[in-house]
């Protein structure tokens, strides 16, 4: 009985290389097909998968580059080893011929490492003996296939250099518009939503006819809490159907993290590879959402207090200037309230600036607790705190004044062994018109001063009376 011979299809274009390769491979035991055309090789390789395949990395009309290409697309030949060869031993040959998903690159005239790396190549193949499922369809089929290859790859970059591009968007919204816009283009859905965890964001893409259905089923596929707000892109560039094929979910994940989960709802008649271009999209937003997440921390660290958490005093200032200016323009009132905490110092002194500065966090977090999510709160400056109530007349500001310094003589603070309670004096001011940002911001630290000066732990309102003069006047005070 005769032993098992590994059948080796060889391609090279050189007449006379080709034949002291077949008499070397056969002298090693292998059975040899050769051949000097590539497509005649992917064919023979396509019709019988060998143990192995041996091409150039460069041949004329169909590279081995392509050739290898062709072999892992296919599903008869996707495991078959290939090793390719050229002429020098450069970085950029090793490259190609690795991201071609060959087994191996060898230099030509090294014959002795070939037979060591085809040797290992073999060893656990399968025997070529026998009938085989496929049949190719010839040179011609093969360059075709090889064109569809080629058409599938090219498409496959510029969807991956598409959502690259999306790295510069500088804030999570702008990505996800720009996102939805893109992918609408190229994936027929009705929904699109990306959740992520840190920061936590939801957004929905969707159709206006299906605004509740959308949030609805989205929220309820990805699991997100009821208090995580949703970032809406609506437009028409989202299916209208009311049902459809399920959902497709892919993580998008950056090194071994897994920053978001994608998911959308493909449309009735939807293209085959929506799974596939879901997956292409999912993984190159990875480095977007990275760069987009750091952008956005960096804009966090810039504009917020570090202790408190709270916006810092330029931030606060950028935002009175865009709050006044939306004031005036829609005729909307603007109260503005500055708090100071008693007898800051006493505390610092007595129990130490570390108990001071939890004096400090403890009444930032009750700000961002008792505050609207619309309102805006900076620490102004050491011990003082400034709010801005957007939509809120002076009697509401006066309302929210009372609950704060309600709020705060409940404040107890645990430290060195004993309890430190804090009280506050505030400042209330309402915006005038044509009144700048300095001017309300001066009237309210003005009636904050009378409100220390008064005796502490109360608040005092500043209203402009004839557009001449400040009217300080003590509404509430509790010792």
């Amino acid at each position: 009985m005769e032993s098992y011979q590994p059948r080796i299809i060889l391609v090279d274009v050189d007449d006379a290389s080709r034949e002291v390769m077949v008499k070397r491979l056969l002298a090693q035991g292998y059975a040899v097909e050769a051949t000097a055309d590539p497509a005649t090789g992917a064919d023979m390789a396509l019709c019988a998968p060998p143990a192995a395949l041996i091409a150039e990395l460069w041949m004329p009309s169909i590279s081995g580059v392509q050739l290898c290409r062709l072999l892992r697309a296919e599903p008869a030949t996707a495991d078959v080893p290939v090793i390719l060869r050229g002429p020098s031993d450069d970085p950029r040959s090793h490259f190609w011929a690795e991201r071609a998903g060959a087994l191996a690159y060898v230099v030509k005239g090294r014959m002795s490492e070939l037979v060591r790396v085809l040797s290992r190549a073999v060893v656990n193949a399968p025997s070529s003996e026998g009938f085989f499922m496929q049949l190719s369809g010839g040179g011609g089929d093969i360059r075709e296939r090889i064109a569809r290859h080629l058409d599938a790859a090219l498409f496959e970059s510029v969807i991956a250099a598409e959502v690259r591009a999306l790295a510069s968007a500088g804030s999570f919204e702008r990505l996800f518009d720009a996102f939805s816009q893109f992918l609408s283009q190229v994936i027929s859905y009705r929904w699109l939503a990306l959740a992520t965890s840190s920061p936590g964001h939801f957004a929905l893409h969707h159709h206006p006819s299906a605004s509740e259905a959308a949030e609805l089923e989205a929220r309820s596929f990805l699991r997100i809490p009821t208090n995580l707000e949703t970032l809406r892109v609506v437009d028409e560039d989202a299916g209208a159907d009311a049902d459809g094929p399920a959902p497709v979910v892919c993580d998008v994940v950056f090194g071994t993290a897994r920053l978001a989960t994608l998911a959308l709802a493909p449309s009735h008649g939807c293209a085959e590879d929506t799974s596939s271009l879901a997956s292409l999209a999912a993984r190159e937003l990875a480095g977007p959402l990275r760069i987009v997440a750091l952008v956005e921390e960096s804009q966090r660290l810039a504009t917020r207090d570090p202790l408190t958490g709270l916006m810092n005093r330029r931030a606060f200032l950028n935002m009175i200037e865009d709050e006044l200016s939306r004031s005036s323009r829609y005729e909307l009132p603007l109260s503005l309230l500055l708090l100071d905490v008693d007898h800051f110092k006493s505390i610092n002194d007595t129990f130490g600036h570390a108990v001071g500065d939890q004096v400090l966090t403890a009444v930032g977090e009750l700000l961002q607790r008792e505050l609207r999510t619309t309102d805006g709160s900076a620490r102004w400056g050491g011990e003082e705190f400034v709010v801005a109530l957007k939509n809120t007349p002076l009697d509401g500001a006066v309302l929210v004044a009372e609950r704060l310094q309600a709020a705060l003589r409940e404040l107890r603070i645990e430290a060195c062994g004993t309890t430190v309670r804090v009280t506050a004096s505030l400042g209330v001011a309402c915006h005038q018109p044509n009144e700048s940002a300095d001017t309300l911001i001066d009237r309210a630290d003005k009636a904050m001063y009378a409100a220390k000066v008064g005796g502490r732990n109360r608040f005092v309102t500043s209203e402009r009376a004839g557009g001449t003069a400040n009217r300080i006047s003590i509404l509430a005070a509790s010792a």
